[in-house]
């Protein structure tokens, strides 16, 4: 079969695209070494040296010198760190700098790149789910509640309280008023936006609630860790939620449920008359085609098939994926419900946009 394609395809497009691959297995390998530069903090060391020997960097950052040496050869030659073979010296320019470093906040793609390792560890139960169906189980990634704490922490220390919340017109508002607001936060996971709305607005009252009993209890202790009396958090079923809330939030959590259908309409009951629903999720288009052009579309689909798709099939849910897409969702938001919707963006995010959601007449 081989040889049938080598003699009927078209030799300069086949040694173009052999060329791809070769790239694509060269960054792909460069990702595992940038998630490690992120996790040993060897980037954020970098950036604050000037050019230095590997005994130098490795001295700085409390490492091995052998295995901080291979691993500077690897980002040198991937063009990540720069070289002077005169006095064996290593820099990280400051321009890589801005998307390496934990100083970048939300600019900080390393780490991102820890999810690669973390999804490695499921191939196997992935390919078993493709041949047998099904999914593979939440408990199966012990990582990932801790990578997904620390990626969105980044957005929403720099973003949520002045870019997101002001996305409902008069929120900030009506939140920071003496009366304050009743708010929910669905898969809160360890509920750090939970707890930064509460800080940041005291007359309000703040409830996330999770599936994970780990990350409800990493959230509650992080609310008594900043004094914040006005946050609580509940080991709950998002698609039970019930009560009278004036604003209820989810952030990249709805196309990972089970019952992302239930959720909705849960939301929709559990909303005041003039709550409102602001749901966080993947910017792109239900329609494969107008994904093509999607500056993380790989990386999307591959989470999807990993992980967001994957764990819903794995407890007999509806598997929307990662990339469920705005057309889905509204279409979603309407049948549960929802009268008005407006998508809104906040500029320099090209992950995500925001549903404000309220319920119809």
């Amino acid at each position: 079969m081989s040889h049938t394609i080598r003699r009927t395809g078209d030799p300069a497009r086949q040694e173009e695209f052999a060329g791809r691959m070769v790239r694509v297995l060269n960054d792909s390998c460069l990702g595992y070494l940038c998630s490690l530069g992120h996790r040993t903090r060897l980037f954020d060391v970098m950036a604050r040296l000037p050019p230095s020997t590997s005994e130098e960097i490795a001295g700085a950052a409390g490492l091995h010198e052998r295995y901080v040496r291979e691993w500077l050869g690897g980002v040198t030659v991937g063009g990540i760190v720069v070289y002077d073979p005169a006095d064996r010296t290593y820099r990280l320019p400051p321009e890589h700098a801005a998307s390496l470093c934990r100083d970048a906040g939300p600019d900080n793609l390393a780490s991102f790149l820890q999810d690669l390792a973390l999804i490695g560890l499921v191939e196997d139960e992935v390919v078993t789910a493709f041949r047998d169906g099904g999914g593979v189980p939440y408990s199966s990634y012990p990582r990932f509640q801790e990578l997904q704490a620390e990626e969105t922490a980044r957005v929403y220390d720099a973003a949520l309280v002045d870019a997101i919340i002001p996305l409902v017109p008069g929120l900030p508002e009506r939140l920071a008023s003496d009366a304050g607001l009743d708010v929910l936060d669905v898969g809160t996971g360890q509920g750090h936006a939970v707890n930064l709305l509460a800080r940041a607005f005291p007359a309000g009252r703040f409830t996330g609630v999770d599936m994970s009993r780990s990350g409800i209890a990493a959230a509650r202790d992080e609310a008594e860790r900043l004094g914040l009396p006005n946050a609580r958090f509940e080991v709950a079923d998002a698609a039970g939620v019930t009560g009278g809330y004036d604003l209820v939030t989810a952030f990249d959590v709805i196309h990972d449920l089970a019952r992302p259908a239930e959720t909705l309409a849960a939301v929709a009951g559990a909303l005041r008359d003039d709550g409102v629903f602001l749901m966080g999720d993947i910017a792109a288009s239900s329609r494969l085609e107008e994904n093509l052009g999607l500056p993380l579309g790989p990386a999307l689909y591959t989470f999807s098939v990993f992980y967001c798709m994957t764990v819903s099939l794995g407890e007999g849910g509806a598997g929307l994926g990662t990339v469920w897409g705005r057309q889905t969702a509204l279409r979603m938001l309407a049948e549960a419900g929802f009268g008005e919707v407006a998508v809104r963006e906040v500029e320099g995010d090209i992950l995500n946009v925001y549903y404000v959601a309220r319920k119809g007449s």
